[in-house]
């Protein structure tokens, strides 16, 4: 029986993995190197203890993650703040039917605590959630599990009750290591093969994770009117 659900932000709850794709993109051009569609993919989520290596195991040694890291924050951070944060369809429609049907709800990000906090109260949805976990404060990030295992441990659920949704095939692979249900919520691909095959299911939109939730716990419908 799923009790808990938890969302991952960037991609799930804020349209936002298009843009940190893009400024990744420039970033990495601006500075002489060309970053593929297939490794930009591959990245998504990915902590900054694991995308370091990651990119010098691509490019080589020579890469300077931290600049073009540090340019790519930079070029972001000046998209947000001339087009700000755009929410998500069917953010308030999912969390309006798992606060009907008694879901607890909490966010699993890579993000630090004062950008997560500033995003999701932009969209207004911050006070939605009983829990916010952020990787930066635990000691390993996406795609190892510490931020779903820390996510169900502040609800109070043991993470086989918890379903995480996810965008990425680095944060559906946390929180499977985690122990959770996952179900894979499209947004720049689906899922790699190798993610595919340990999923509970994959979605359109958030929409569709709510006839994939009323299939595992056999949820009722929500009352007209409620």
């Amino acid at each position: 029986m799923i009790h808990g659900v938890i969302f991952d932000m960037d991609g799930i709850l804020i349209d936002t993995e298009r843009h940190l794709y893009r400024c990744w993109k420039q970033a990495a051009q601006e500075m002489g190197y060309e970053l593929t569609h297939e490794q930009l993919l591959r990245f998504r989520s990915f902590s900054k203890e694991y995308a370091e290596p990651y990119f010098k195991g691509l490019l080589g040694e020579d890469f300077d993650f931290l600049a073009v890291r540090a340019r790519r924050m930079e070029l972001m951070r000046a998209y947000l703040e001339a087009h700000g944060v755009e929410k998500k369809p069917g953010v308030d429609e999912l969390l309006d039917w798992l606060t009907a049907n008694g879901y607890k709800k909490a966010v699993s990000t890579a993000t630090d605590e004062e950008r997560t906090k500033k995003y999701l109260t932009q969209i207004g949805i911050y006070d939605r959630f009983d829990r916010i976990s952020c990787a930066p404060s635990l000691p390993h990030g996406k795609p190892m599990p510490d931020v779903y295992l820390y996510a169900c441990d502040q609800l109070g659920e043991r993470p086989e009750h918890c379903l995480a949704l996810e965008d990425s095939d680095n944060g559906a692979l946390s929180a499977h290591r985690a122990g959770c249900r996952v179900v894979m919520v499209k947004d720049l691909a689906g899922p790699l093969p190798e993610t595919e095959c340990f999923l509970a299911g994959t979605a359109d939109s958030l929409m569709d994770v709510i006839p994939i939730l009323q299939r595992m716990t056999k949820a009722p419908e929500t009352k007209k009117g409620q």
